[in-house]
């Protein structure tokens, strides 16, 4: 296992090296045009290293949060981000661990800070009614928080929109555009490209090859991407195998990454079948892909302008 993960370190020094992006620089938005955060790169499983999908996203004064996975008000509160600086949440999907941590979010972040605004929340057709019930869901704690604990009712409320394909948000020059993916049979389920101050990131997603994910990743600076690892003998009747089916493969991640030439590709929403590691997503990548690429780790983030420059968590 320490040979494994040696060898991993060393392949990512190369393709980091390769590409010439700065891992050095601080990762403060001083200078920066946006900032990446991946709060949990993991999947359903419930794991301590890799918490349930979920990425920040900052750019100026923008706070944007994407996907809310299981603990991502815990990672929030590490990168000391308090629920009242968060200008929109966006969902990609309605799977449960995309989701599931919602209602800590909402409601004790509602709780623990001084928010006086409802959240704009955006995401495909069914979030609207999803986010109403829960509301109703949670009708006794808001009654008490705001009557007890003096809360500001607007600042627990949630104010949802079900989206289509194009710009869902601009609001101080920050842009945010929606594009559907292939998440079948989940319909619809969308990444999204972040613009600001003539610089672009995309997240994927959940999704399959997609050629219309490439489309909108054109001239991306950096392009975060979901991906699934299994055993290259994995049949059609394996009860698993439908996982494979609904996600990218290594393979398949890098005809993407050819496509859209990104300063930089990440993978996310890391999904391991039958305990594969992370460095045979390496391994895989490197014979399939000359670019730079990273798999990433919870808590890793990103500062993209003219470079991009990669931080992990405790790193000084």
């Amino acid at each position: 296992m320490a040979r494994l993960y040696f060898t991993s370190v060393l392949l990512l020094s190369f393709f980091v090296a390769s590409a010439q992006v700065n891992t050095n620089k601080d990762s403060s938005l001083n200078g920066t045009a946006i900032k990446v955060t991946l709060l949990g790169t993991g999947t359903p499983q419930p794991l301590m290293d890799r918490f349930g999908p979920s990425t920040l996203v900052q750019a100026g004064n923008t706070v944007l949060l994407f996907d809310a996975g299981r603990g991502c008000l815990q990672r929030l509160r590490q990168l000391k981000i308090e629920y009242d600086r968060l200008d929109a949440l966006f969902l990609t999907h309605l799977h449960s661990d995309h989701i599931v941590g919602l209602s800590d979010l909402w409601l004790t972040g509602w709780l623990i800070t001084d928010r006086k605004t409802p959240l704009p929340v955006f995401g495909p057709a069914g979030a609207r009614q999803m986010t109403d019930y829960l509301q109703k869901a949670y009708a006794f704690d808001m009654k008490i928080r705001v009557e007890d604990d003096n809360a500001a009712i607007e600042g627990g409320q949630l104010v949802t929109t079900d989206i289509k394909e194009g710009i869902v948000y601009e609001k101080n020059g920050v842009k945010v555009i929606a594009f559907l993916v292939d998440h079948y049979p989940v319909i619809p389920a969308f990444g999204y490209r972040i613009e600001y101050a003539g610089h672009a990131v995309v997240l994927s997603g959940d999704t399959r090859y997609s050629a219309n994910l490439i489309r909108f990743a054109k001239g991306a600076d950096l392009l975060v991407h979901e991906v699934v690892i299994a055993p290259g003998t994995l049949k059609v009747t394996d009860p698993k195998y439908h996982v494979l089916a609904h996600h990218t493969t290594p393979e398949q991640a890098c005809r993407v990454f050819k496509a859209v030439q990104p300063k930089l590709a990440v993978y996310d929403h890391i999904v391991r079948l039958y305990g594969h590691s992370p460095d045979e997503i390496i391994k895989l990548t490197q014979l399939n892909y000359s670019g730079p690429f990273v798999v990433g780790e919870d808590l890793m983030n990103f500062s993209v302008g003219d470079t991009v420059t990669i931080k992990r968590w405790g790193e000084k």
